[in-house]
Parts: structure tokens; C-alpha cells; sequence
């Protein structure tokens, strides 16, 4: 993954000039295999049209219109005709020499010979009407692929071109440019943060809606992270730089969704290897029908009307339409083949801590078995915990820090995975865990322990096992929520055809089933070591096409297993972003539902692409070409009609919005 990145970072770049940002195009997509039209069509340098790219079709369309009015026809209409003819044609003969000089039997093979045939049987309106055709349709397929970049557009646009920073003669506003790792930057009301960072001072409410598509403001203070391009709404924060440039999450983003939209998925590349074979065909197709009716006007019919540039369109403008959909909304497809993978999915295995739930627990409860009082079983729970970057250890030290204890570090300190971790302090063995924790070091529990973790457990609580010394001293009972509309989620998956969603956890059973029933989950498996869930994920493969839903990269693993990696809450995380085939900025589970219906859609929108409009029409009218039903100005408009009815049905996927907001909310 790391040498991906790197390829595409050489050949795309990152910057914050939109001038310099690269086409949106996919390596032989339609820009590459259309680059006859232009000796400069392999790259579009912007994304938004250029003037150059609207002139010669306007110009070739005046002159079609001026050649075809009255007197003007009868005396000069076949000069200004065959003028047309050859300022079109002449980029389209050069990309298709080029092409032959490549190696590469490209269509503009077909659409030069079909060109220079018509000149030379006088048939110079429809050789002046097929190359105007030729370059209106690029001029549409530009149009799309200018709209579908709004997603950058838009994050370009949430990068403030200059920053606040307090240096030793006082504030200074200077360029972005010129902001350093250290710097203390000064963040007011109603200001973009400009950097990536840590707060030292002041207290706001952050709008990071821009990044991970939730709505509701985050409440920032002293040791808190920001994002670049988040809104400070209330309050006013001095932030130190952690990351500018290239390096902020906000240009990874970028880059990412760059990298996507020119990823090539499965079906583009089997349209690329169709259109490779398509041009020999075709054209022993054409020597068939000259041979068959000995008639050069149907032969060269048959080559205009055959074209496949509505079958090379059909994949990667759906793509791109709905890559830079899901980018607008928080959720980032990692290109063609990870939206493909989207789309197949049948089986969802979701993790819970983190997940489905906050990953945000608390200690509910602290219950002695001995004479320690709560507050010694809290310390040696904490004295346990101090260095573990587990949430329930947050959640103990968070509860320590309430009461006021001051916890020493521990002697030793050993995480045990799947199970909890063995520390040393005042050389007192202390074990913190599950119950597999404690049977691995011989600590047995009572009949009315055992009923009371039952009974814990049962309730949807975890219960943390704390034993000194092989003495079990009692029980810390942690409580996690389900994240909102988490049910509403899961029975939109439900409702979209998706049967089997099993949860994961390394819980135990009695606290998994609780969870797993809010969620409304009837398949679960408790007690998950890391290699288990993996296991649990290889199975599942052998009857369907899982994705795994997890919180970044604890679940690495298992996200690395599985048909489709989803990594939720990832805003900041470079890693995590990394390790997963679709990425969420948010920590709504809802956005993994909302990117599966997206690629199932797209899916639709492809094969409707291939299949009918492109594949259908083409063979339509290489019929009605073969027994003269269509002349070649008719079939120069049966050609583009395709190609224009796949550009406009992939352009409805990047308004596409699924209602899943409105079936959570009726959840809730």
C-alpha cells in the first residue's frame, strides 16, 4: 500500500494551486483513449473547463451551420464542409497515428478511417458531422467529469490561504506558506483552522461537518486535536502545529480522493481490454459488409456507428460521479476497485467497541470481594492500567482521576491480548482482565462471584477482573452505549438485501448478546482474540462477500481479511486510512451503510452503461448500418446518442443520496 502511495503521490502531486491539480481522468480511461481529439487530451491541467476545450466545437458547429444555409451551400458547401471535416480531423488522425506508433489499435483508428472515406466518396457533410460529433462529446464528457470534481474543489476551497500566528514582536498574519511545525497559531470565531494541531489554550466549538460529515459541532479544549479546514463557530483557540502542508489530514484527503478517481475497478478494465479487441473486429466487420454489398457507404457506416466510446465512458464516469459523492459526504472510496468490492458485498461483520458502540465506557460500578475498600480496588485497577491505551483503561483512569487518586506507575506493565494486562507495583502481582486472564494464572472464583458477574454481564455490562497475588480482590463494571441510530443502520442493511451481520468481540458472551440485541444482531461470536475474528472473517468468505466494519487500526487484522476493510472515526489517523478499503472521517455507522448503498447503485449504473447503452446500441445500429437503414450522418448520431446517454445516467450518481437518515431516525 505504502509503494501505491508513493507511485500515485510522484504522478499526481499535492498542492494547494487548483492549477496544479491533475485530471480527474483514469490511465486509459476515456480522456487516454479519446486522445486522438487533442494532441494534449491525455490530461485535463484543471477542473473546470478551459476555453480552448469549448472553441473548436463551437467553431466546427458555425461552419456546419453556415455551410448548410442557402445559397451559400449550393456554391461554397463543400469547401466549408471539407474545411470542417479536416480542422476536426486533423487532432483525431494525429491521436490515431500516435496510437499505431504505440502499438495501441485504439478507436481512433476506427473514426480516422471512417473520416478520410467519407472525403474521398464526397460524402463531406457527414465526415464534417462526425467529427463535430466527436468533439461535442468530449466537450460533455469534460463537462461531467468537471462536475464530479467538486469534491476537491470543495476541500481546496476549506484550506485558508493565510494563518494568525504569535511570534516574539506579537500576531502577524502571515501566508500558509510560510507556517512552521511549532508555530502557535491564533484561531478566532468564525475562522477555518489553518493547521493541524494540538490546543494550548481557550476553549470552542468546532463545525468538522466539512471532513466527516457530522453536522453537530465538537467541543474543544486544552489537549484536544484539531483538523485543518474545521470551523471554530464559538470560542477562540491558540493552537500548536503539528502538521502543515502536504502532511495535514485535510490535503491526505485530498490525495486520497485523487487517488481514487483514477483507480480503475475490475469492470473498467475489462471495458478496456473489450475496446483493445473491439477495433480489429469491428473493422473486419466493415470488410465483411463491403465485400457482402460491395457498397463503401454502408461499410464505412458500420465504423462510425460502431465506436465504443460510449463503452469506454460507461465505468469511469460512474466511478468518479460517485467517489466524489461519497468524499462530499465523509466517506472516502479508495478508487474503482474498492466501490466494486462496495457493491458486491452480502455479509457485514461488525466490531462493537468503538463500532457499534461509543467506545467511550465508564466504570459503573466497583464492587469488593474482600476487605479492600472501593477506592484500593480502583488504585490497583489504575496502578494496572496507567500505561494501556485501551478505552476501558481510559475509562478507569478517567474514574481514578474523578475521586482524586494519585496513581504510581507501575513496576512492569504487560498487555496480554484478548485477555487484559499483568502489572507489578510494591512487588505485588496484579492481573486485570477477563476470566481467561485469571484461569491462565490459577485464580479461581467463587459460586456468588460467579453469580454476580452473571448478572452484570447480563445487563450488557463488561466486568474487569481484578486479582493481587493470585487473591481475587473484586470487580470494576464497565458500561459502553450504542452509538445513535446504530439499529436504523442495521436494518437499512437489512432492508438493502444484506442478511448476514455478525458481530465480533472480544468480550464475553453474556455482554455481547445484550449489545448484539439493541443493535438488533442476531448472529454474534464473543471472547475474539485478534487471530480469531480473522478466522471468523475467512469462514464467513467461503459462502459470501464479507465487508468488516471496525474502528481503525486495532482492527487491522480482520479489516485486511476481508472482502472490503471499512475503518470508521479515522479523521486524523493517516494509518488507519491506509489499512482500510473505504474510510470514514465520522464515527456514524451509518456512513458504512450509506457508502454500500453508493457502490450498489453505481454498480446498477455501470451495467446499465455496458450492457444497454453502450453495448445494446452498438449493436442496434451496426444492424440497421449493415442493411442500409442508416446512413453515416445517421449513425454518427446513433454513436454519440450512446455516448451521451452514458454520461448523463452516470451523472445521476453524483446527486445520489440515499434515505437512510430517515429509516434511523424512525429507529430511534
Amino acid at each position: 500500500m505504502k509503494e501505491k502511495t508513493e507511485q500515485m503521490k510522484e504522478k499526481t502531486g499535492l498542492s494547494s494551486d487548483r492549477s496544479k491539480v491533475k485530471a480527474l481522468c483514469p490511465p486509459n480511461g476515456p480522456c487516454m483513449d479519446q486522445a486522438w481529439l487533442s494532441t494534449d487530451r491525455s490530461k485535463i491541467k484543471g477542473l473546470t473547463l478551459k476555453y480552448r476545450e469549448l472553441l473548436l466545437p463551437v467553431v466546427l458547429g458555425l461552419l456546419i451551420v453556415l455551410g448548410a444555409t442557402g445559397l451559400v451551400r449550393e456554391v461554397f458547401g463543400i469547401y466549408i464542409f471539407t474545411l470542417a471535416a479536416v480542422v476536426g480531423g486533423i487532432p483525431i488522425i494525429i491521436g490515431a497515428i500516435k496510437g499505431l506508433l504505440r502499438k495501441n489499435l485504439n478507436v481512433g483508428v476506427l473514426i480516422s478511417i471512417a473520416l478520410i472515406a467519407s472525403l474521398l466518396i464526397g460524402e463531406y457533410f457527414a465526415g464534417a458531422l462526425v467529427v463535430f460529433i466527436m468533439h461535442v462529446g468530449e466537450l460533455l464528457e469534460n463537462i461531467t467529469v468537471a462536475k464530479t470534481g467538486n469534491a476537491i474543489r470543495k476541500l481546496m476551497d476549506l484550506k485558508p490561504k493565510t494563518a494568525r500566528v504569535r511570534r516574539a514582536d506579537g500576531e502577524v498574519v502571515v501566508p500558509i506558506e510560510e507556517v512552521k511545525l511549532g508555530d502557535r497559531v491564533l484561531v478566532k470565531p468564525g475562522e477555518r483552522i489553518p493547521v493541524d494541531g494540538t490546543v494550548l489554550s481557550g476553549q470552542a466549538a468546532v463545525n468538522q461537518a466539512s471532513l466527516t460529515g457530522e453536522s453537530i459541532p465538537v467541543e474543544v479544549s486544552i489537549g484536544d486535536e484539531v483538523f485543518e479546514g474545521t470551523l471554530t463557530e464559538l470560542g477562540i483557540l491558540e493552537i500548536e502545529t503539528t502538521k502543515v502542508g502536504h502532511e495535514t489530514t485535510l490535503a491526505h484527503i485530498i490525495k486520497l480522493v485523487e487517488e481514487a478517481q483514477a483507480d480503475k475497478a475490475p469492470a473498467q478494465r475489462v471495458a478496456d481490454r473489450f475496446a483493445k479487441y473491439f477495433t480489429p473486429i469491428i473493422l473486419a466487420i466493415a470488410l465483411a459488409t463491403y465485400f457482402g454489398t460491395r457498397d463503401v457507404v454502408t461499410a464505412i457506416t458500420v465504423l462510425i456507428v460502431a465506436c465504443p466510446c460510449a463503452l469506454v465512458l460507461a465505468t469511469p464516469t460512474a466511478v468518479i460521479a460517485a467517489i466524489g459523492n461519497a468524499a462530499r459526504r465523509g466517506i472516502l472510496i479508495k478508487g474503482g476497485r474498492s466501490l466494486e468490492a462496495a457493491g458486491r458485498v452480502n455479509a457485514v461483520v461488525v466490531d462493537k467497541t468503538g463500532t457499534l458502540t461509543y467506545g467511550n465506557p465508564q466504570v459503573t460500578e466497583i464492587r469488593s470481594f474482600t476487605e479492600k475498600t472501593q477506592a484500593d480496588v480502583l488504585m490497583r485497577a489504575a496502578i494496572a492500567e496507567k500505561f494501556s491505551e485501551h478505552p476501558l483503561a481510559k475509562a478507569i483512569m478517567s474514574k481514578a482521576q474523578e475521586l482524586g487518586l494519585k496513581v504510581p506507575d507501575p513496576s512492569n506493565f504487560q498487555v496480554i491480548l484478548g485477555r487484559g494486562v499483568v502489572a507489578h507495583a510494591s512487588e505485588q502481582k496484579i492481573l486485570l482482565g477477563n476470566r481467561r486472564l485469571l484461569a491462565d494464572h490459577h485464580v479461581a472464583l467463587s459460586p456468588e462471584e460467579e453469580e454476580y458477574l452473571a448478572q452484570k454481564e447480563s445487563s450488557g455490562e463488561t466486568c474487569l477482573l481484578l486479582a493481587e497475588n493470585k487473591r481475587f480482590l473484586g470487580v470494576l463494571s464497565v458500561a459502553d452505549v450504542l452509538r445513535e441510530g446504530t439499529a436504523g443502520a442495521i436494518a437499512t442493511l437489512r432492508k438493502a438485501g444484506i442478511n448476514k451481520i455478525v458481530m465480533l468481540t472480544g468480550d464475553n458472551s453474556r455482554t455481547a448478546a445484550a449489545i448484539a440485541s439493541l443493535a438488533g444482531i442476531n448472529d454474534f461470536a464473543a471472547d475474539q482474540l485478534p487471530e480469531d475474528k480473522v478466522n471468523t472473517v475467512k469462514r464467513l468468505k467461503e459462502q459470501y462477500k464479507v465487508a468488516v466494519v471496525g474502528d481503525g487500526i486495532n482492527d487491522a487484522p480482520a479489516l485486511a481479511t476481508a472482502d472490503l476493510g471499512i475503518a470508521m472515526g479515522v479523521i486524523g489517523s493517516d494509518a488507519a486510512i491506509e489499512v482500510a478499503d473505504v474510510a470514514l472521517l465520522g464515527d456514524d455507522l451509518v456512513q458504512a451503510t450509506q457508502a454500500i448503498l453508493l457502490s450498489r447503485k453505481a454498480l446498477r449504473v455501470i451495467k446499465a452503461n455496458i450492457y444497454a447503452f453502450s453495448l445494446g446500441l452498438n449493436i442496434v445500429g451496426m444492424y440497421l448500418a449493415i442493411y442500409g437503414a442508416v446512413g453515416p450522418v445517421m449513425a454518427a448520431l446513433l454513436h454519440n446518442l450512446a455516448s451521451l446517454i452514458v454520461v448523463i445516467n452516470s451523472t445521476q450518481l453524483i446527486r445520489y443520496r440515499s434515505k437512510i437518515r430517515d429509516v434511523t431516525k424512525t429507529k430511534r
